[in-house]
Protein backbone atom coordinates (compact mmCIF):
# COMPACT_ATOMS: atom_id res chain seq x y z
CA UNK A 1 0.00 0.00 0.00
CA UNK A 2 1.91 3.18 -1.68
CA UNK A 3 -0.55 5.98 -1.10
CA UNK A 4 -1.98 7.43 1.66
CA UNK A 5 -5.48 6.68 2.75
CA UNK A 6 -7.09 10.22 4.84
CA UNK A 7 -9.43 8.88 7.14
CA UNK A 8 -9.63 11.71 9.62
CA UNK A 9 -11.72 14.24 8.22
CA UNK A 10 -13.37 15.08 11.17
CA UNK A 11 -10.32 16.53 12.59
CA UNK A 12 -9.21 18.32 9.94
CA UNK A 13 -10.10 18.22 5.51
CA UNK A 14 -7.34 18.93 2.83
CA UNK A 15 -7.82 22.31 1.48
CA UNK A 16 -9.17 21.94 -2.43
CA UNK A 17 -7.55 23.75 -4.99
CA UNK A 18 -10.30 25.51 -5.97
CA UNK A 19 -10.43 27.28 -2.87
CA UNK A 20 -6.45 27.20 -2.77
CA UNK A 21 -6.45 29.51 -6.08
CA UNK A 22 -9.50 31.54 -4.86
CA UNK A 23 -7.50 32.44 -2.02
CA UNK A 24 -3.85 33.11 -3.86
CA UNK A 25 -4.85 37.02 -5.11
CA UNK A 26 -6.13 38.06 -1.25
CA UNK A 27 -2.09 36.97 -0.74
CA UNK A 28 -0.49 38.47 -3.07
CA UNK A 29 -1.63 41.74 -5.14
CA UNK A 30 -5.38 41.71 -3.61
CA UNK A 31 -3.22 42.41 0.04
CA UNK A 32 -5.26 45.43 1.14
CA UNK A 33 -7.02 46.01 4.48
CA UNK A 34 -10.51 46.17 4.32
CA UNK A 35 -11.36 48.45 6.83
CA UNK A 36 -9.28 51.60 4.44
CA UNK A 37 -10.81 53.51 1.91
CA UNK A 38 -8.95 53.25 -0.93
CA UNK A 39 -9.01 50.66 -4.33
CA UNK A 40 -7.36 47.90 -2.78
CA UNK A 41 -9.03 48.10 0.91
CA UNK A 42 -12.39 48.66 -0.66
CA UNK A 43 -11.73 45.29 -3.12
CA UNK A 44 -10.83 43.18 -0.09
CA UNK A 45 -13.96 44.60 1.75
CA UNK A 46 -16.51 43.97 -1.71
CA UNK A 47 -14.74 40.26 -1.23
CA UNK A 48 -15.63 39.63 2.73
CA UNK A 49 -18.83 40.82 2.18
CA UNK A 50 -19.77 38.62 -0.83
CA UNK A 51 -18.64 35.92 1.31
CA UNK A 52 -20.82 36.79 4.24
CA UNK A 53 -23.40 36.76 2.24
CA UNK A 54 -22.84 33.55 0.49
CA UNK A 55 -22.44 31.84 3.58
CA UNK A 56 -26.04 33.51 5.35
CA UNK A 57 -27.48 32.15 2.30
CA UNK A 58 -26.51 28.61 3.09
CA UNK A 59 -28.16 28.97 6.74
CA UNK A 60 -31.10 30.75 5.63
CA UNK A 61 -30.06 33.90 7.56
CA UNK A 62 -29.52 37.91 6.90
CA UNK A 63 -26.07 38.71 6.01
CA UNK A 64 -25.33 41.21 9.58
CA UNK A 65 -26.04 38.01 11.54
CA UNK A 66 -22.82 36.39 10.30
CA UNK A 67 -19.29 37.33 12.04
CA UNK A 68 -16.13 36.01 11.22
CA UNK A 69 -14.23 34.74 13.58
CA UNK A 70 -10.51 32.45 13.39
CA UNK A 71 -12.04 29.36 14.25
CA UNK A 72 -14.89 26.87 16.06
CA UNK A 73 -13.48 27.42 19.61
CA UNK A 74 -13.11 30.71 19.24
CA UNK A 75 -17.30 30.99 17.93
CA UNK A 76 -17.77 28.63 20.76
CA UNK A 77 -16.12 30.87 23.67
CA UNK A 78 -17.53 33.88 22.13
CA UNK A 79 -21.57 32.53 22.18
CA UNK A 80 -21.22 30.65 25.90
CA UNK A 81 -19.08 33.36 27.70
CA UNK A 82 -20.99 36.49 26.04
CA UNK A 83 -24.51 35.17 26.56
CA UNK A 84 -23.58 34.25 29.96
CA UNK A 85 -22.60 38.25 30.63
CA UNK A 86 -25.13 39.36 28.91
CA UNK A 87 -27.70 37.79 30.88
CA UNK A 88 -26.35 37.43 33.96
CA UNK A 89 -28.50 39.42 35.80
CA UNK A 90 -31.56 37.42 34.80
CA UNK A 91 -29.70 34.28 36.13
CA UNK A 92 -26.48 32.29 36.18
CA UNK A 93 -27.69 28.92 35.20
CA UNK A 94 -26.46 27.09 31.73
CA UNK A 95 -27.53 24.09 30.32
CA UNK A 96 -25.28 22.34 28.39
CA UNK A 97 -23.81 18.03 27.69
CA UNK A 98 -21.68 16.15 28.81
CA UNK A 99 -20.22 15.18 25.22
CA UNK A 100 -19.58 19.07 24.11
CA UNK A 101 -16.56 20.11 22.35
CA UNK A 102 -14.26 20.99 24.71
CA UNK A 103 -14.52 24.81 23.90
CA UNK A 104 -17.67 24.57 25.17
CA UNK A 105 -17.25 22.29 28.13
CA UNK A 106 -14.00 24.33 29.02
CA UNK A 107 -15.62 27.97 29.01
CA UNK A 108 -18.26 26.27 31.62
CA UNK A 109 -15.83 25.54 33.83
CA UNK A 110 -14.25 28.72 33.51
CA UNK A 111 -17.40 30.40 34.34
CA UNK A 112 -18.23 28.39 37.10
CA UNK A 113 -15.00 29.35 39.05
CA UNK A 114 -17.09 33.10 38.22
CA UNK A 115 -20.07 31.95 40.32
CA UNK A 116 -22.42 30.27 37.34
CA UNK A 117 -23.99 27.00 37.78
CA UNK A 118 -23.42 24.63 34.63
CA UNK A 119 -25.72 21.05 34.57
CA UNK A 120 -24.15 18.81 31.99
CA UNK A 121 -26.74 16.00 30.40
CA UNK A 122 -25.47 13.02 29.97
CA UNK A 123 -26.98 11.48 26.80
CA UNK A 124 -28.51 7.90 26.46
CA UNK A 125 -26.19 5.18 24.79
CA UNK A 126 -26.64 6.22 21.27
CA UNK A 127 -24.80 9.80 22.09
CA UNK A 128 -28.52 11.55 22.18
CA UNK A 129 -29.33 14.07 24.23
CA UNK A 130 -33.42 13.58 25.26
CA UNK A 131 -35.23 17.00 25.09
CA UNK A 132 -37.23 15.39 28.11
CA UNK A 133 -33.86 15.91 30.42
CA UNK A 134 -33.29 19.39 28.68
CA UNK A 135 -36.70 20.55 29.63
CA UNK A 136 -36.68 18.91 33.62
CA UNK A 137 -33.06 20.70 34.03
CA UNK A 138 -34.37 24.32 33.29
CA UNK A 139 -35.01 26.51 36.03
CA UNK A 140 -35.96 29.55 36.29
CA UNK A 141 -32.72 31.58 36.04
CA UNK A 142 -31.37 29.08 33.06
CA UNK A 143 -30.11 31.92 30.32
CA UNK A 144 -28.21 29.88 28.28
CA UNK A 145 -28.65 26.12 26.87
CA UNK A 146 -25.50 25.07 24.71
CA UNK A 147 -25.96 21.44 23.04
CA UNK A 148 -23.84 20.64 19.85
CA UNK A 149 -25.89 19.87 16.34
CA UNK A 150 -23.78 16.54 15.71
CA UNK A 151 -21.37 15.17 18.13
CA UNK A 152 -17.38 15.48 16.77
CA UNK A 153 -16.31 11.64 18.04
CA UNK A 154 -19.24 9.51 17.19
CA UNK A 155 -21.36 11.28 14.84
CA UNK A 156 -25.01 11.19 16.69
CA UNK A 157 -26.79 14.80 15.12
CA UNK A 158 -28.62 16.10 18.13
CA UNK A 159 -32.53 16.65 18.11
CA UNK A 160 -31.50 20.66 18.19
CA UNK A 161 -34.70 21.82 16.93
CA UNK A 162 -36.71 20.02 20.03
CA UNK A 163 -34.23 21.50 22.39
CA UNK A 164 -34.13 25.16 20.31
CA UNK A 165 -38.20 25.39 20.80
CA UNK A 166 -38.10 23.84 24.40
CA UNK A 167 -35.42 27.15 24.96
CA UNK A 168 -38.09 29.40 22.92
CA UNK A 169 -40.91 28.63 25.33
CA UNK A 170 -39.11 29.69 27.80
CA UNK A 171 -36.98 32.72 26.42
CA UNK A 172 -33.59 31.20 26.99
CA UNK A 173 -31.03 31.94 24.42
CA UNK A 174 -29.96 28.59 22.69
CA UNK A 175 -26.12 28.12 21.44
CA UNK A 176 -25.07 24.94 18.79
CA UNK A 177 -22.09 23.88 18.41
CA UNK A 178 -22.38 23.16 14.35
CA UNK A 179 -18.43 23.08 13.48
CA UNK A 180 -19.14 19.09 12.65
CA UNK A 181 -22.44 19.73 10.66
CA UNK A 182 -22.38 23.15 9.10
CA UNK A 183 -21.89 22.12 5.61
CA UNK A 184 -22.27 18.43 5.79
CA UNK A 185 -26.06 18.30 6.75
CA UNK A 186 -28.52 21.10 5.96
CA UNK A 187 -29.23 23.67 8.69
CA UNK A 188 -31.53 26.27 8.62
CA UNK A 189 -32.11 29.63 10.43
CA UNK A 190 -35.60 30.22 9.23
CA UNK A 191 -36.75 26.68 9.98
CA UNK A 192 -34.60 25.69 13.43
CA UNK A 193 -35.06 28.03 16.48
CA UNK A 194 -30.74 27.88 17.58
CA UNK A 195 -30.01 31.75 18.80
CA UNK A 196 -26.21 31.25 17.55
CA UNK A 197 -24.30 28.69 15.66
CA UNK A 198 -20.94 28.02 15.62
CA UNK A 199 -18.76 26.82 12.48
CA UNK A 200 -14.78 26.60 10.90
CA UNK A 201 -13.84 26.70 7.38
CA UNK A 202 -11.10 23.81 7.85
CA UNK A 203 -14.03 21.08 8.32
CA UNK A 204 -15.36 21.49 4.93
CA UNK A 205 -12.25 21.68 2.71
CA UNK A 206 -11.69 25.48 3.59
CA UNK A 207 -8.53 27.28 5.16
CA UNK A 208 -7.63 26.58 8.95
CA UNK A 209 -7.67 30.11 10.88
CA UNK A 210 -11.36 31.26 9.79
CA UNK A 211 -14.61 30.62 10.92
CA UNK A 212 -18.24 32.23 12.08
CA UNK A 213 -20.37 32.47 14.67
CA UNK A 214 -24.28 33.31 13.30
CA UNK A 215 -26.05 35.69 16.03
CA UNK A 216 -29.80 35.79 15.57
CA UNK A 217 -31.17 39.46 15.14
CA UNK A 218 -31.84 40.62 18.22
CA UNK A 219 -29.94 38.41 20.54
CA UNK A 220 -27.79 40.61 23.19
CA UNK A 221 -24.15 39.54 23.29
CA UNK A 222 -21.35 41.90 23.62
CA UNK A 223 -18.09 42.37 21.70
CA UNK A 224 -15.56 39.59 22.34
CA UNK A 225 -12.79 41.44 20.86
CA UNK A 226 -11.86 44.97 21.61
CA UNK A 227 -10.64 47.44 19.32
CA UNK A 228 -11.71 48.62 16.04
CA UNK A 229 -15.25 48.61 14.77
CA UNK A 230 -14.63 45.03 12.62
CA UNK A 231 -17.39 42.38 12.44
CA UNK A 232 -20.38 45.42 13.34
CA UNK A 233 -17.93 46.70 16.36
CA UNK A 234 -18.50 43.45 17.79
CA UNK A 235 -15.38 41.62 17.03
CA UNK A 236 -12.60 44.08 16.45
CA UNK A 237 -9.50 42.83 14.42
CA UNK A 238 -7.94 43.11 10.29
CA UNK A 239 -10.03 40.30 9.01
CA UNK A 240 -8.41 37.92 7.43
CA UNK A 241 -9.04 38.39 4.26
CA UNK A 242 -7.64 35.41 1.86
CA UNK A 243 -8.69 32.98 5.11
CA UNK A 244 -12.66 34.48 4.43
CA UNK A 245 -12.34 34.14 0.52
CA UNK A 246 -10.96 30.70 1.29
CA UNK A 247 -14.44 30.03 3.20
CA UNK A 248 -16.92 31.38 1.29
CA UNK A 249 -15.59 29.33 -1.63
CA UNK A 250 -15.05 26.46 0.49
CA UNK A 251 -19.13 26.65 1.42
CA UNK A 252 -20.23 27.58 -2.59
CA UNK A 253 -18.71 24.28 -3.26
CA UNK A 254 -19.96 22.22 -0.15
CA UNK A 255 -23.94 23.10 -0.99
CA UNK A 256 -23.59 23.13 -4.16
CA UNK A 257 -23.43 19.29 -4.41
CA UNK A 258 -24.37 18.11 -0.70
CA UNK A 259 -27.10 16.15 -1.57
CA UNK A 260 -25.46 14.24 -3.62
CA UNK A 261 -22.41 14.09 -1.30
CA UNK A 262 -24.38 12.89 1.68
CA UNK A 263 -25.44 10.13 -0.20
CA UNK A 264 -22.19 8.56 -1.33
CA UNK A 265 -21.26 9.47 1.85
CA UNK A 266 -23.82 7.43 3.96
CA UNK A 267 -22.94 4.51 1.30
CA UNK A 268 -19.57 4.49 1.71
CA UNK A 269 -19.93 4.79 5.47
CA UNK A 270 -22.68 1.96 5.87
CA UNK A 271 -20.44 -0.36 3.62
CA UNK A 272 -17.81 0.20 5.97
CA UNK A 273 -19.83 -0.53 8.59
CA UNK A 274 -21.28 -3.51 7.52
CA UNK A 275 -18.12 -5.07 6.31
CA UNK A 276 -16.32 -4.67 10.02
CA UNK A 277 -18.92 -5.75 11.74
CA UNK A 278 -20.01 -8.85 9.68
CA UNK A 279 -15.97 -9.35 9.18
CA UNK A 280 -14.20 -8.73 12.55
CA UNK A 281 -15.79 -10.37 15.58
CA UNK A 282 -16.21 -8.80 18.69
CA UNK A 283 -16.81 -4.87 17.69
CA UNK A 284 -19.33 -2.69 18.20
CA UNK A 285 -20.25 0.74 16.63
CA UNK A 286 -20.64 4.13 18.84
CA UNK A 287 -23.55 6.73 18.37
CA UNK A 288 -26.89 6.06 16.32
CA UNK A 289 -26.69 4.12 13.54
CA UNK A 290 -29.14 6.21 11.72
CA UNK A 291 -28.90 9.51 13.14
CA UNK A 292 -25.63 10.50 12.17
CA UNK A 293 -23.53 12.54 9.82
CA UNK A 294 -22.49 10.82 6.61
CA UNK A 295 -19.43 10.34 6.91
CA UNK A 296 -18.17 9.38 10.74
CA UNK A 297 -18.03 5.95 12.36
CA UNK A 298 -16.76 4.89 15.50
CA UNK A 299 -15.84 1.84 16.22
CA UNK A 300 -15.10 -0.28 19.26
CA UNK A 301 -12.63 -3.29 19.55
CA UNK A 302 -13.36 -5.64 22.16
CA UNK A 303 -9.37 -6.12 23.64
CA UNK A 304 -7.77 -3.78 21.65
CA UNK A 305 -5.95 -1.11 22.37
CA UNK A 306 -7.18 1.53 19.88
CA UNK A 307 -3.58 3.87 20.44
CA UNK A 308 -2.06 0.54 19.29
CA UNK A 309 -4.30 0.11 16.53
CA UNK A 310 -3.93 3.40 15.24
CA UNK A 311 -0.17 3.23 14.76
CA UNK A 312 -0.45 0.03 13.12
CA UNK A 313 -3.17 1.36 10.85
CA UNK A 314 -0.61 3.98 10.33
CA UNK A 315 1.92 1.90 9.22
CA UNK A 316 -0.32 1.11 6.31
CA UNK A 317 -0.65 4.67 5.21
CA UNK A 318 -4.07 5.24 6.81
CA UNK A 319 -4.69 7.89 8.81
CA UNK A 320 -7.58 7.36 11.54
CA UNK A 321 -7.98 9.06 14.96
CA UNK A 322 -9.15 7.37 18.91
CA UNK A 323 -11.96 10.76 19.21
CA UNK A 324 -11.12 14.43 19.04
CA UNK A 325 -8.40 16.03 17.78
CA UNK A 326 -8.47 18.25 20.51
CA UNK A 327 -8.24 15.15 22.93
CA UNK A 328 -4.88 13.72 21.59
CA UNK A 329 -2.43 13.12 24.43
CA UNK A 330 -5.25 12.88 27.13
CA UNK A 331 -6.52 9.78 28.70
CA UNK A 332 -6.85 6.81 26.92
CA UNK A 333 -10.51 6.77 26.84
CA UNK A 334 -12.39 10.19 25.46
CA UNK A 335 -14.81 11.78 27.67
CA UNK A 336 -17.46 11.15 25.25
CA UNK A 337 -17.02 7.04 25.34
CA UNK A 338 -17.41 7.07 28.97
CA UNK A 339 -19.91 9.18 29.18
CA UNK A 340 -22.30 6.45 26.06
CA UNK A 341 -21.41 3.53 29.15
CA UNK A 342 -18.94 1.93 26.45
CA UNK A 343 -17.97 -1.96 27.94
CA UNK A 344 -14.74 -1.28 29.80
CA UNK A 345 -13.77 -4.29 27.68
CA UNK A 346 -14.71 -2.46 24.74
CA UNK A 347 -13.96 1.59 25.44
CA UNK A 348 -9.93 0.89 25.38
CA UNK A 349 -10.18 0.01 21.69
CA UNK A 350 -12.27 2.55 19.84
CA UNK A 351 -11.04 4.59 16.96
CA UNK A 352 -12.80 6.92 14.76
CA UNK A 353 -12.77 6.82 10.75
CA UNK A 354 -14.65 10.10 9.05
CA UNK A 355 -14.80 10.11 5.37
CA UNK A 356 -14.83 12.93 2.82
CA UNK A 357 -16.47 13.28 -0.80
CA UNK A 358 -13.15 12.12 -2.14
CA UNK A 359 -13.26 8.76 -0.20
CA UNK A 360 -13.33 5.67 -2.63
CA UNK A 361 -14.88 2.39 -2.23
CA UNK A 362 -10.89 0.81 -2.88
CA UNK A 363 -10.18 3.06 0.33
CA UNK A 364 -12.64 1.78 2.24
CA UNK A 365 -11.84 -1.90 1.13
CA UNK A 366 -7.99 -1.24 2.17
CA UNK A 367 -8.80 -0.10 5.52
CA UNK A 368 -11.21 -3.06 6.17
CA UNK A 369 -8.48 -5.39 5.35
CA UNK A 370 -5.83 -3.02 7.60
CA UNK A 371 -8.47 -3.70 10.07
CA UNK A 372 -9.17 -7.02 10.36
CA UNK A 373 -5.45 -7.89 9.54
CA UNK A 374 -4.58 -5.73 12.84
CA UNK A 375 -7.37 -6.22 15.51
CA UNK A 376 -6.04 -10.06 14.96
CA UNK A 377 -2.49 -9.26 15.14
CA UNK A 378 -3.08 -7.45 18.66
CA UNK A 379 -5.72 -10.12 20.26
CA UNK A 380 -2.99 -12.56 19.26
Amino acid sequence: MNRQIYLDNAATTQMSEAVRQEMEPYLAENFGNASTSYAIGTEAKAAVTKVRELIAETLHAKPDEIYFTSCGSESDNWAVKGIAGAYKTKGRHIITSAIEHHAVLNSCEYLQKLGYRVTYLKPDGNGIIAPEEVRQAICADTTLISVMFANNEVGTIEPVTQIGKLAKERQIIFHTDAVQAYAQIPISAAQMPFDLLSASAHKFHGPKGVGFLYIREGTQIPSFIHGGGQEGGRRAGTENVAGIVGMGKAAELAFKNMRSRMQRETMLRNYLMERVMHEIPEVRINGHRTKRLPGNISFSFRGVEGSALLILLEEDQICASGGSACNTGESRISYVIEALDVPEEYAPGTVRLTLSGETTKEEIDAAVESLKRNVDRLRN
